[in-house]
């Protein structure tokens, strides 16, 4: 239970540490705190520019390389922030329980990196990219990669685990619908293949599962 208790706690300090830094940006926005521009120079300095992939100058020499990790911790808005940290609080919890806190970073952390790659490698514009979806799509394929190994394993039929990539599929394009277009499904598409792939590493072995 302590060990639990603990691995809740560090999925705590990210809610806060994302929740910090939006109350903060949305303070400058409204001109309570700081300069009306912090949000434009946050973004400039940690979100994912495609461009400094290319031939873009980067603010500083490590900022190519950063920008792959703290761009996760970065959100558009009150509304952005909230569902991914509801996202994140429901999801932590299964996976918590099936691997730790240890390896709830390692699959967090691994994911995050994910999704920037697949925005990278498959986005076609300049837009910069912020959000911790990617991450959370990682949690969700670590989460299928184990429910599939263990359905195949307990010979148990595996639809449960096509309808729920069929449902993410079609959430992502109701929100790509909704959002005209400004969707990173690029970062979530990475995020969910790298979630999977990183969960049948650390933890490969299926588990005993209730028919």
């Amino acid at each position: 239970m302590a060990s639990v208790k603990y691995s809740r706690q560090i999925v705590i300090a990210l809610i806060v540490i994302c929740t910090a830094i939006e109350v903060s940006l949305l303070l400058a926005d409204f001109g309570l705190v700081g300069s009306g521009r912090l949000r434009q120079t946050v973004y400039e300095y940690a979100g994912f520019w495609p461009g400094l992939l290319r031939t873009w100058q980067p603010n500083y020499d490590a900022q190519p390389y950063l920008m792959f990790v703290t761009y996760g911790f970065l959100h558009s808005g009150i509304a952005h922030l909230l569902i991914n940290m509801v996202t994140l609080w429901s999801l932590s919890g299964a996976v918590i329980r099936r691997v730790g806190g240890r390896g709830f970073v390692l699959l967090y952390g691994f994911s995050i990196v994910a999704g920037a790659i697949g925005y990278a490698f498959l986005n076609t514009t300049p837009v910069p990219m912020v959000g911790a979806s990617g991450a959370l799509f990682g949690l969700a394929g670590g989460l299928l990669a184990w429910s599939y190994v263990d359905r195949y394993t307990a010979q148990q039929g595996l639809w449960p685990v096509a309808q729920a990539i069929v449902l993410l599929i079609g959430l992502n394009l109701v929100l790509w619908w909704a959002m005209d277009g400004h969707l990173a499904w690029q970062t979530h598409f990475g995020g969910f293949l790298g979630g999977w792939m990183i969960a049948t590493v650390i933890d490969p072995r299926p588990r005993e599962r209730k028919t």
